[in-house]
């Protein structure tokens, strides 16, 4: 229970990814959310890296 905040970013990190790359559709026809689609993918990557590293810089309960 402790690390429900960084399984969730690695979840949002994972999608962010999969939407980033093509792998999850996303509404493409709004120019603004295409730009921010491609964004997606440094960001995705990015999220699970800082989830990792919390994971082992957070104190043992």
């Amino acid at each position: 229970m402790a690390y429900i905040d960084q399984i969730i970013m690695f979840c949002a990190g994972l999608w962010m990814t999969a939407a980033g790359f093509g792998y999850v559709q996303t509404n493409t026809q709004v120019p603004w959310l295409a730009q921010l689609t491609r964004h997606f993918r440094w960001m995705g990557p990015l999220l699970i890296v800082i989830a990792i590293v919390l994971v082992f810089a957070s104190p043992a309960v």
